[in-house]
């Protein structure tokens, strides 16, 4: 995971993904309230009142590329898991080749 950045990118982040998971009605889930009044909860007031002002940010960025993580992978074995025997053309086809054609007509 690289740099954390704001704080305000990873909440829009995490809403994103959760709109992918449940849809138009993502406002009406618990996980929804959650991560809203944990980032309300965690809001800089004052170095004073801030123990751990970055733990917080640092869990959602975690959870964030989690979530991202599981979906992108859904999406790879939804496309290349396997749908029974292909063809040796669909198979040179997935990975960018082309079969070589023999001559005479044959192939």
């Amino acid at each position: 995971m690289a740099a954390l950045g704001s704080p305000l990118q990873t909440l829009r982040g995490l809403l994103r993904e959760l709109r992918h998971v449940s849809g138009r009605a993502y406002r009406d889930t618990a996980a929804y309230r959650h991560v809203l009044a944990a980032f309300r909860a965690h809001r800089v007031t004052s170095e004073k009142l801030c123990r751990a002002q970055q733990e917080l940010h640092f869990q959602a960025a975690t959870y964030l590329c989690l979530l991202r993580s599981v979906r992108q992978h859904q999406a790879l074995h939804r496309e290349y898991h396997g749908r029974g025997e292909r063809s040796p053309e669909e198979v040179a086809g997935l990975v960018g080749f082309m079969l070589p054609r023999q001559p005479g007509g044959k192939g």
